[in-house]
């Protein structure tokens, strides 16, 4: 395996390629010959860099081709455009490239960023018009090199995901070049589909086995949106404005005293205040809800040309049942991407009528369960997403039986001979909740679920404020308090705060100096320090912590439209920047903690607790 990223300047270019299996580093400077010597021993080899499905294997095809790299580069970044589109003499050279760029797209500094790595830039310019010199070029390959070893770090991380899809690879006999495409692309492959044109997209219909009375309006909005887009032909829009079209539908409705908002994405509905809440609580959950409902009322993408999606559900769902957690993963990822796969018109998998059955009836289900659950006396809505819901019922027999009985009706209704609709009742003990996608909730085992940016489970590449989410997490499970979690903990990454600058504004600014109180405002006074003096930067990415020292001011992103400097957001008022790796560097003393404890309370007064 092999591991690679280039720098393309006008007149000169560089790649620095390092051979997991050998340990050995390439550094190849404005030299083809090279790098196809390298290519041709290493052609069946895989190749993984960061973004390199969009840019750095375009880069290397057009200089095997005798392509310009600079204008195959500025194709890309400048006239955004996609790579494949320079020239069909690209597609005549094979590479098995892995791409490691989460989805979304997350930079690599930020992702370098949250691993504690140093995440200074190179002071070299990409639109120098002249060749480089001998120290430009070794501040280059010595940066370049920098950011291929963190791609290996990064992709140690989501060494999983890799695994997934050379599972799908290797199970249904794809070629390796497979190994880079997407999940909906490949997902399109394993069905064999064959991209069609419809003419149906608005065609979509309702089940049978909706039974709705109360709520039935919901059905009636989308019957109406069906005409409204028949008639305007929204279907035959191009697909920006099919795609504003879909985004400005909504309807709002209070179900079962909560308010809920429909559209063609999900179903999403919670309490207007935070909910903290103990007792009979149970997550109603359908197990793998929409592979189920597209197997069941047979809406598997109609460009499908063979039955590999039931073979891919079934053999996910025997793994499963087996607690096999990883074996199952690669199963999992084609199931769910077929959803995203059916709207994209430029996957084979197209079927955007079936997309429409799937997410619409998707949701009127669930709202003909909680129509149903209403019956239950007593009984609370606490949130309703896609694919489940979770309910308090007073604790006793009668009540936990007849929420049974009426999910077990409800599975009989929606299910059919091709497939089962399933519902999971999973006891919980306690929930804190924000809103309907900030939650945590620790079950009868006490095992946690959460979901959200302030309590989520955090990871060496996914770990901005980790301090924070440790004092709410400790706070929401074990009560101790946010001002011990946080005055406890000496590691230095653990308060880190990564902020990157955008391409909408061009150039950052630290204040520092002696600062000045002012107060400004008549009937609503506003209290901010000033600095005369800031420091400015051009790098991208910045790692911030709380400043006890008050001559260290903001940060701010400056060269915007505004015209003014602008605070990042969850910034402090007083920081200083720390962009050298803070892997096992100790809490400095300037460090604030207060700042920190302050936020976490924010943060838990967010979910109604005060702390």
């Amino acid at each position: 395996m092999l591991f690679y990223d280039f720098e393309v300047f006008k007149y000169d270019w560089l790649v620095v390629v390092i051979d997991s299996d050998t340990q050995k580093e390439s550094v190849i400077i404005n030299d083809r010959d090279q790098l196809e010597a390298l290519y041709k021993a290493n052609k069946y080899n895989i190749w993984v860099g960061f973004n390199s499905r969009h840019y750095d294997q375009y880069i290397l095809k057009g200089i095997l081709c005798d392509f310009d790299p600079k204008e195959i580069s500025d194709f890309i970044i400048v006239q955004h455009m996609d790579g494949w589109q320079f020239s069909r003499e690209l597609n005549k050279i094979t590479l098995n490239n892995y791409d490691v760029m989460p989805n979304p797209p997350i930079g690599l500094k930020t992702l370098e960023g949250f691993l504690g790595s140093d995440i200074r830039e190179t002071e070299v310019p990409f639109d120098l018009d002249r060749k480089l010199t001998q120290e430009e070029l070794d501040q280059t390959v010595f940066y370049c090199r920098h950011d291929v070893e963190e791609t290996i770090k990064v992709f140690l991380e989501k060494i999983d995901d890799f695994h997934a899809m050379y599972g799908i690879v290797k199970a249904f006999n794809l070629p390796l070049s497979c190994i880079g495409n997407t999940e909906a692309r490949i997902t399109s492959k394993v069905l064999g589909c064959v991209k069609q044109n419809f003419h149906d997209e608005f065609d979509y219909f309702f089940l049978p086995c909706i039974q709705l009375k109360k709520y039935k309006a919901v059905q009636d909005w989308f019957e109406e949106k069906k005409r409204e887009a028949l008639s305007n032909n929204i279907q035959g829009k191009n697909d920006a404005a099919k795609k504003a079209w879909y985004k400005a539908q909504s309807f709002e409705m209070i179900v079962a005293g909560v308010p809920h908002v429909f559209g063609f994405g999900g179903l999403h509905g919670a309490p207007d205040k935070p909910i903290h809440k103990k007792g009979l609580l149970l997550h109603v959950d359908v197990g793998s809800y929409y592979p189920s409902l597209l197997l069941a009322w047979e809406l598997v993408t109609r460009a499908a040309t063979n039955d590999n999606y039931r073979r891919v559900y079934d053999t996910r769902m025997s793994l499963k049942a087996a607690g096999k957690k990883k074996e199952q993963a690669p199963y999992k990822k084609l199931l769910n991407a077929l959803s995203g796969a059916m709207k994209d018109i430029t996957n084979p998998a197209y079927d955007p009528r079936n997309n429409n059955c799937m997410c619409i009836n998707g949701q009127l289900m669930l709202l003909d369960l909680i129509e149903h659950l209403e019956a239950v006396p007593g009984l609370e809505l606490i949130q309703s997403n896609t694919d489940g819901l979770i309910i308090w019922i007073p604790d006793t027999d009668e009540a936990f039986n007849m929420v049974d009985d009426i999910c077990y009706d409800w599975e009989c209704r929606c299910s059919t001979e091709k497939c089962n609709i399933s519902l999971g009742l999973d006891v919980v003990s306690e929930i804190f909740q924000k809103d309907v996608n900030n939650y945590l909730w620790i079950d009868s085992k006490g095992k946690i679920e959460r979901k959200g940016a302030y309590v989520k489970e955090l990871s060496q590449i996914d770990n901005d404020l980790p301090i924070l989410n440790k004092a709410l997490i400790d706070y929401m499970t074990n009560g101790t308090p946010v001002e011990q979690t946080i005055n406890d903990c000496t590691d230095l990454i653990q308060f880190q705060k990564i902020v990157k600058l955008s391409d909408s504004y061009k150039w950052v600014e630290h204040e520092h100096g002696t600062p000045e109180l002012v107060h400004k405002g008549v009937r609503v006074v506003k209290t901010y320090y000033n600095y005369t003096d800031t420091k400015r930067y051009t790098y991208k990415s910045y790692r911030v912590f709380a400043s006890k020292d008050m001559t260290d001011g903001r940060i701010l992103k400056c060269g915007g439209k505004r015209g003014r400097p602008e605070k990042f957001g969850n910034t402090p008022d007083h920081c200083y920047i720390f962009n050298e790796s803070v892997v096992g560097v100790q809490a400095h003393e300037k460090l604030d903690r207060q700042w920190y404890i302050d936020f976490a309370r924010k943060r838990l007064k967010d979910f109604g607790v005060i702390a």
